[in-house]
């Protein structure tokens, strides 16, 4: 799915924050390495149930030298001297493998701090690639889980992965996809990852350029001649078929609508291999499986701030799609009863998700749909090492990496028992897991009594027109801000004037941006993107007139400035009319903490107007 935020250091001025939440970018450099208290990486696990990848082994000892795992067995000779670690009652994995992530920012230290040693990028910044490969081939000390990446997808100009307000290589219709790709592995991508989609699974009027089956073909030919795996992203059953067909290695997310025998036959015979991602199709579904997650009890405390925000975001305000999970966890029961290769990887970096901790909701999910809990694990370690040919790691043997997780009970009996985590360790040194300090998020600025954003009547401190980032002042709150995709390398225009007693918006929704905007924005708290507390406040009330199209109510909340928006719509028609939304309607808002109402045209492209008035908060 790869809609994802960038992480952000210093503050940003309001303008470019807004953008960031809306179109959002999946690189920066990984975070650094430190140590922690432990002297070596050698110890010794007793007396330990052992899931090595394939099976159980009950009783075992398992002896760590320098960082790798040199003997396992009943009976195992280890110095006297050896740090041990008392194992009973407890299971012994090998580190889990999450098969599909976007990382950015503190990404790898939050997976590890949960148990994914390993990550595979499926679209992010070729620049780190260099510095991945150097990290994941030490055995020195690390906070960080392994990373393995796609870099720079195949994809269209305009379309899926060019929308992140960064400047992407993109296939030209046409143009030759093995010189693509040889220049992907010239940068040094682990693997080639295949973009086809046109957005017609997530909704019935948007279309995004994608690539042709035959360029999506030669792209696959030339990764196999050079050697490299290619695996392919689709949301539509159609497109997973072509793929297949097409001798994809893998499809990296299970498509949310009925598949059928003889896609499932092609992806047996071809031994094409899934990661379905059931996280992120669970909130497309609006299932709140990553709410649930972050309220374990076992895993909320290692949570930190913008994380627990993230699992309880949703992809704006779409209405429940139960029959999108339905159809995905049906497709991977039937993919998986044919002997079709399961690989568990969560999509994290979308709403819904958060690295590391959604593996273990992704673990639950497979189980639920139909893989054992010892099969659900072998997906998580085994099974992807194997297919992404990654040989020192996934099982728990003799000369392997020592990436290992103690968990107390028995989750190749109870799946959910991954998330009683007692230690884990990274190239044989224990990794030290205190709990962040997450600090209760204050509660936004108390507003006044008033309910009446603006009447745009008169002069209300300013000129009548903003300007390129220009405010307009409000009754109440920072007042109105012009917001395009221009913050993210679109092209798309606004003007905004209060005349005649409203607010008049007129611009164009230009190519350039795969999910364009443009508007206006309000600000409820006295300075720009801070929280205002609207917690009392039940309803947003305004007029609209305009030229009759389709356009959304965009709310900004959350502890975190780059939260992802809640949206709503709206039509502007030739009269006046009323719009009155409920705030418990923007799925997802903290109405404790709302930043913004942005009121803005998306697609398609083309001209359009529209005037708003007597904007209340009641």
């Amino acid at each position: 799915m790869t809609l994802c935020k960038r992480r952000t250091g210093a503050p940003l001025a309001s303008t470019v924050a807004v953008a960031v939440a809306i179109a959002v970018a999946c690189f920066s450099a990984p975070s650094h390495a430190a140590g922690d208290n432990d002297p070596a990486n050698d110890v010794l696990i007793r007396d330990v149930r052992v899931f090595d990848g394939a099976r159980v082994r009950q009783n075992q000892q398992v002896l760590v030298r320098d960082g790798r795992i040199v003997a396992i067995g009943t009976t195992v000779k280890a110095p006297a001297d050896i740090a041990t670690v008392d194992g009973r009652g407890k299971t012994l994995l090998p580190g889990l493998i999450d098969s599909h992530v976007h990382s950015w920012g503190e990404a790898q230290r939050d997976a590890l701090r949960f148990g994914v040693t390993t990550e595979l990028d499926m679209l992010g910044d070729w620049n780190r690639l260099p510095a991945l490969k150097t990290a994941r081939a030490s055995l020195a000390r690390t906070e960080d889980a392994d990373l393995w990446s796609a870099g720079a997808a195949v994809t269209a100009p305009g379309g899926h992965g060019t929308q992140y307000g960064m400047k992407v290589p993109v296939l030209e219709p046409g143009a030759d996809a093995g010189a693509f790709v040889a220049a992907r592995l010239a940068e040094g991508s682990d693997y080639i990852k295949i973009i086809v989609e046109d957005f017609s699974a997530h909704s019935d009027t948007r279309r995004i350029p994608t690539i042709s089956p035959e360029q999506v073909r030669a792209a696959i030919a030339a990764a196999h001649g050079r050697k490299a795996l290619a695996v392919v992203h689709v949301s539509r059953l159609r497109d997973g078929r072509m793929a297949v067909d097409g001798g994809a290695d893998g499809l990296v997310h299970m498509f949310g609508e009925p598949g059928d025998a003889a896609f499932v036959a092609a992806a047996k015979r071809r031994r094409a291999f899934v990661v379905p991602t059931l996280s992120v199709l669970a909130t497309m579904a609006q299932a709140g499986e990553g709410g649930k997650l972050g309220a374990d009890a076992r895993l909320r405390p290692w949570l930190t701030t913008a994380q627990a925000d993230a699992l309880k975001a949703s992809f704006g305000a779409a209405e429940p799609k139960p029959a999108v999970l339905a159809d995905a966890m049906k497709n991977v029961r039937d993919l998986h009863a044919a002997g079709v290769d399961i690989l568990a990887g969560t999509d994290a970096g979308n709403p819904g998700t958060a690295h590391g901790i959604s593996m273990h909701g992704e673990l639950d999910l497979l189980v639920r749909s139909g893989l054992t809990p010892v099969q659900a694990l072998a997906a998580a370690t085994s099974v992807p090492a194997r297919r992404f040919r990654l040989d020192d790691r996934g099982r728990i043997a003799p000369g392997l990496r020592a990436d290992l997780v103690l968990v107390d009970g028995d989750p190749t009996v109870d799946i959910v028992a991954t998330r009683n985590i007692a230690t884990v360790w990274k190239n044989g040194y224990t990794i030290a897991r205190p709990q962040p300090q997450v600090a209760a998020a204050a509660v936004g600025e108390a507003m006044p009594a008033a309910t009446l954003v603006d009447d745009f009547e008169g002069d209300v401190g300013g000129g009548a027109n903003a300007g390129a980032g220009g405010v307009l002042p409000a009754k109440i709150g920072a007042g109105w801000m012009q917001t395009t995709d221009q913050m993210a390398g679109g092209a798309s225009v606004v003007t905004m004037t209060r005349a005649n007693g409203a607010l008049a918006v007129s611009g164009e929704i230009k190519a350039g941006f795969a999910f364009p905007w443009s508007g206006a924005m309000f600000f409820p708290a006295k300075a720009a993107m801070q929280p205002a507390d609207l917690s009392a406040r039940t309803e947003l009330v305004f007029r609209v007139r305009g030229d009759g199209r389709n356009y959304s109510v965009m709310l900004f909340s959350g502890a975190q400035m780059q939260s992802m928006p809640s949206m709503k719509p709206f039509v502007a028609g030739p009269e006046w009319s009323e719009v009155r939304i409920p705030l418990n309607g923007f799925n997802g808002a903290d109405l404790a903490r709302v930043r913004a109402f942005a009121f803005t045209a998306g697609q398609p492209q083309g001209a359009f107007r529209f005037e708003i008035d007597d904007v209340e908060v009641k």
